[in-house]
């Protein structure tokens, strides 16, 4: 069964948009996520593009056949010999002059210098920093399924890149945090609210129903639980109550002074005794009293009970 991210970006991989601009700004993304240059001769550039899923992998080549003006490109699958271990899907644009026109239209290529550090030319118009941000996620994004705790990150290798990732999320007032992880940096959203609001702007409608309803779900299983807990909790401090008036009652009368115990309070008393289970309420109904008054001739009970105790010390 595929994971929760899997599913998310499956869903995000379907999606298509009319504007050539949103396209550039994903592929932008989505390369810098899983992508290495190659070189051919006479400085012709190439591209590699790794991926573990194919939607994703198909993602790519759409949109490099969309925006690289006729550029030539294969798809190779590499079977993994290891048990569960996912196939990986490489997009391949062999070295050719004209990848060097896909490259300046990215970002990628300036002035004949590459460019490994920003992508703000192509970032000016708000719907390009939301398709970036999808090919982020695309390219090396993950989120834990919504019955687990809330958490989700982009995961890179280019620092610069991380950078403008937190930025840009940063501007559009996402909580989102950065830290990194042994040779990798990671954005990342830890909030609920935040991770909906994140896979909306994305278009993931389907994973937000399943985020929404799954979210819904284990609150009022936490609901459940504390009340459980209270009533649980409170369960043994009346079982916990009533034990120790027990005692306080066996002692009265291994002391002699049952008889010498006011009607009332002996009456009580009697009704512990018989009801050893029976809560404060309980015991007040049985007695046809309130449970305040039930609880002062508890505490009655219990003060001649250490009274007695005491004197019997001295």
């Amino acid at each position: 069964m595929p994971s929760f991210a899997t599913e998310v970006k499956n869903e995000l991989a379907r999606l298509s948009y009319e504007d050539s601009c949103c396209r550039t700004a994903e592929l932008a993304a989505l390369l810098r996520m899983g992508s290495t240059l190659t070189f051919g001769l006479r400085r012709t550039f190439g591209l590699n593009f790794t991926t573990e899923n194919a939607a994703v992998a198909r993602k790519a080549l759409q949109l490099l056949k969309a925006e690289g003006g006729g550029i030539k490109t294969e798809i190779t699958v590499s079977r993994s010999k290891r048990l569960k271990k996912n196939n990986s899907y490489t997009v391949q644009v062999p070295p050719a002059p004209e990848v060097a026109g896909l490259l300046e239209q990215l970002g990628f290529l300036q002035d004949e210098s590459l460019n490994m550090d920003t992508d703000i030319a192509i970032l000016k118009k708000n719907c390009c920093r939301i398709a970036y941000l999808r090919g982020a996620f695309l390219g090396g994004g993950s989120v834990n399924k919504p019955e687990a705790s809330y958490h989700l990150e982009l995961v890179t290798g280019n620092f610069a890149f991380s950078q403008t990732l937190y930025q840009i999320l940063r501007r559009m007032d996402f909580p989102v945090g950065i830290t990194d992880r042994k040779e990798s940096y990671i954005v990342y959203l830890k909030e609920g609210d935040a991770v909906i609001d994140f896979l909306a702007m994305l278009e993931a409608a389907d994973a937000v129903e399943a985020f929404e309803v799954a979210r819904n779900v284990k609150e009022v299983r936490g609901q459940v639980n504390r009340l459980v807990n209270c009533e649980t909790a409170n369960l043994q401090k009346a079982v916990d109550a009533a034990g120790r008036q027990l005692a306080e009652i066996e002692a009265l009368k291994g002391m002699g002074l049952w008889e010498k115990l006011p009607r009332k309070l002996r009456e009580t008393a009697e009704a512990r005794l018989e009801n050893p289970e029976a809560s404060l309420t309980e015991l007040a109904e049985i007695l046809g009293i309130t449970k305040s008054g039930a609880s002062h001739r508890m505490r009655k009970l219990g003060e001649l009970s250490r009274a007695a105790r005491e004197n019997d010390e001295e």
